[in-house]
């Protein structure tokens, strides 16, 4: 599941999701758009924000049409 997927099956926008994992909402939609990637602190900061239970790495792998992971 993407970032994004995640982000909002947690109801969060990406202003409320910087906010609780202190990063720009910018910078959310920097790496939600593939622009930048997050240093591990801040991936580790944005899973915690999101109660995300898998390896954060996974929150940036590109999922295909069928929804399985690239």
């Amino acid at each position: 599941m993407t970032l994004t997927k995640v982000r909002e099956a947690a109801g969060l926008t990406r202003a409320r999701l910087g906010a609780l994992a202190s990063i720009h909402p910018a910078r959310v939609g920097q790496f939600e758009n593939r622009r930048a990637v997050p240093y591990p602190v801040e991936l580790a900061r944005i899973a915690e924000a999101l109660e995300y239970t898998g390896e954060p790495e996974t929150l940036l792998e590109e999922v295909g049409s069928d929804g399985a992971a690239a």
